[in-house]
């Protein structure tokens, strides 16, 4: 069966704004968190109305439902019915599963190059995996990263952007090395479903880049497994699957869809070479892991290719940089952080005329309202921008005066609420 793609101009539109909780399309909606809305106050300009997205369908159900679908339901702060959402995501019952997290490969990133990839086009021949689910706001990886981990929202692990502000300081941190930060266990203040799966005894178990075992990123979002380190690509998908004859959790984390779409584009002959390696890792997984195996296949993002035209530098325009004390977030969804004689709603309404349609501005205040960090708690809040700007289209909002050349030129991108960039796959297969 073949996956229908929209068209480029569908795919960069927003969509409407993720809910939180146990909620699934077709329900009354009463079990999402974030706020009681109607349908229309999620909705940016120019997002389909009446569109539930989220619920039980996003990045953060996962492993509440595989920790139900491996007998150890894992409720958390978001999620409280794992079985529901197990129900909703069609996982079976089994003893081990494989939780594979492919950095930076979207649902429509797959779709739209599925010829490059035998065993993603046989996963997504099934019906059931053409579906996407709904990663966080924002789209990218430190906000992703801890919404998996802990099974909550941006608005209680604190992880909200690639910049933020730190609240000790005042000044901005950067969250993937932690520069400037909290420390992580200090700012990401949630339970990992590894830590309370670990704590019932149960095997958790993560593969990945020796690097990447006490990284501050790990320790934030995804502490509380065995980690094993291995240089090769083959190395740690056979590492996976040796843990998985024990029965629990294993994790899998490849992260070259996002480097490599980052450093020549999503769209270039190095991101297809990335692409059609990922693909084959995939394929050996399927092939060695043990018999009866949950694999569910996932991603924290999809990525966007930027153009260069429509790159937007605040530096460049004192109508943008003006009340503006610290520029956060990331190119397709910047935090502002309005100085002290400026509010919110001026710096909102300002850059609102500037943009026009290439960006949505919200408020903080609007944007909690509207549920896009989910359920916020009280010490996030000065973390989070007076501002949030999502890009539209292939726009970029960049500031040259505090960030590096190369990270104001990026070819590809993600942040912001665009299918493209909140689409993520969720491909369930027993072996």
């Amino acid at each position: 069966m073949s996956v229908e793609v929209p068209e480029m101009e569908e795919l960069l539109r927003l969509v409407p704004t993720a809910q939180y909780g146990d909620a699934s399309p077709g329900d009354s909606h009463e079990n999402s968190h974030g706020g009681h809305h109607s349908e229309s106050s999620h909705a940016p300009r120019g997002a389909s109305q009446g569109e539930f997205r989220g619920g039980a369908l996003h990045l953060s159900s996962l492993l509440p439902a595989v920790s139900s679908a491996i007998g150890h339901p894992i409720a958390t702060a978001v999620h409280s019915d794992p079985r529901h959402l197990q129900a909703a995501l069609g996982l079976p019952d089994v003893k081990s599963a494989i939780v594979v997290l492919v950095d930076g490969l979207g649902y429509w990133n797959i779709a739209m190059r599925l010829g490059h990839a035998p065993t993603l086009r046989s996963l997504m021949n099934d019906a059931a995996n053409q579906r996407p689910i709904s990663t966080c706001a924002p789209s990218t990886t430190v906000a992703a990263m801890a919404t998996f981990g802990t099974g909550t929202c941006p608005g209680l692990t604190g992880m909200t952007g690639y910049t933020q502000k730190n609240p000790l300081t005042g000044q901005l941190s950067q969250l993937i090395q932690f520069k400037e930060a909290l420390e992580p266990a200090d700012l990401q203040r949630q339970p990992t479903v590894f830590e309370r799966l670990r704590e019932r005894g149960v095997r958790v178990t993560s593969s990945g880049l020796p690097k990447f075992a006490n990284s501050p990123l790990t320790q934030a979002a995804l502490r509380g497994s065995d980690y094993i380190g291995s240089v090769t690509p083959r190395d740690r998908v056979l590492a996976a699957c040796k843990s998985a004859s024990a029965p629990g959790l294993s994790y899998l984390y490849i992260r070259d869809a996002d480097k490599v779409g980052h450093n020549y584009g999503w769209n270039s002959d190095q991101w297809i070479a990335a692409f059609e390696r990922i693909d084959a890792q995939l394929g050996l997984l399927r092939r060695s892991a043990p018999a009866g195996t949950l694999i569910l296949i996932t991603a924290d993002h999809g990525m966007v290719g930027a153009d260069p035209a429509e790159r937007i530098d605040i530096a460049e325009e004192p109508r943008l940089s003006q009340g503006v004390e610290l520029v956060g977030g990331e190119p397709r969804s910047v935090m502002l952080y309005a100085d002290r004689n400026t509010s919110a709603d001026e710096l909102a309404a300002r850059w609102t005329e500037f943009l026009g349609d290439r960006a949505l501005v919200r408020t903080k205040t609007q944007a909690i309202e509207q549920g896009v960090f989910g359920a916020v708690d009280a010490r996030v809040l000065p973390m989070i921008g007076d501002v949030l700007v999502q890009a539209t289209g292939a726009v970029t909002i960049v500031d040259s005066r505090s960030q590096a050349e190369k990270a104001t030129r990026l070819p590809s991108v993600h942040g912001s609420q665009t299918r493209l960039e909140m689409d993520i796959p969720c491909l369930v297969d027993v072996v």
